[in-house]
């Protein structure tokens, strides 16, 4: 295997463990922006859209290139099994054969997980600007609720002083008092209504990047197992050629 392709061999191992720990359950989407916002990461961060564009670029061109050496030795091999040559000429045509196709998968599953690896970092980072979200809108709830407790027991004490001393003026004041009071309740509903809807807002996009999040770890699973059994006949075809 020549330098460029144990090269891909390479990043396609280490993109499917940065993958695999990515989807790890046991750590949340929170703990993953903290690591991604440590100085370190910072700094790798700036350089970090160049470099990904510069190796889609070159998974690009070596995926092209193996598809044209498969294109080429699978003519040469039809040509050359129908012709009847030399078997030891036939062999090395069907072992440069196998090498480009063992060449084609490497780089178009490194080109696909290379996407595959930004938008799961790109979903984390939103899932947790949600959760973040989330939780910031669950404490205004809070603070609207207790203020609006607060109120109402501000409205109750009142009128149980005013019905103990039964005096009509005070009576008069207490209820411009309570008018003032429902008007502040009124208001503090309207502010936790749309302060729920929020809320309600935030839950749905949670649970949307949630749903998207598990798509792609289903379709990562279904990658994997096409990688496997694909590289499980590759190695069955070396093996015979081998004997």
């Amino acid at each position: 295997m020549t330098f460029q392709w144990t090269a891909v061999a390479t990043i396609l191992y280490g993109e499917i463990g940065v993958i695999l720990v990515l989807c790890l359950p046991f750590i949340s989407p929170l703990r993953w922006q903290k690591i991604f916002m440590i100085p370190l990461w910072s700094k790798v961060a700036v350089f970090w859209n160049k470099m990904f564009l510069t190796i889609i670029v070159l998974l690009i061109v070596l995926f092209l290139d193996a598809v044209r050496e498969v294109k080429k030795y699978s003519a040469v091999h039809v040509n050359e099994k129908a012709a009847n040559v030399n078997s030891s000429v036939f062999d090395h045509i069907q072992m440069k054969l196998f090498r480009s196709q063992r060449n084609l998968y490497l780089s178009g599953f490194s080109l696909f997980l290379w996407l595959v690896l930004r938008r799961t970092i790109t979903l984390l980072n939103q899932l947790a600007k949600e959760m973040t979200s989330h939780a910031a809108l669950e404490m205004q709830v809070n603070d609207a609720t207790e203020a609006a407790k607060k109120y109402l027991a501000k409205i109750e004490r009142p009128q149980e002083v005013l019905s103990e001393k039964g005096n009509g003026a005070k009576k008069e004041l207490t209820e411009a008092t309570n008018e003032k009071l429902r008007k502040e309740v009124e208001l503090l509903k309207a502010e936790l209504q749309k302060t729920s809807n929020a809320l309600h807002k935030a839950n749905t996009e949670v649970a949307a990047v949630k749903k998207q999040s598990e798509g792609l770890k289903r379709e990562y699973d279904n990658l994997m197992k096409e990688y496997e059994q694909l590289q499980d006949s590759l190695n069955e075809e070396e093996d015979k050629k081998d004997l």
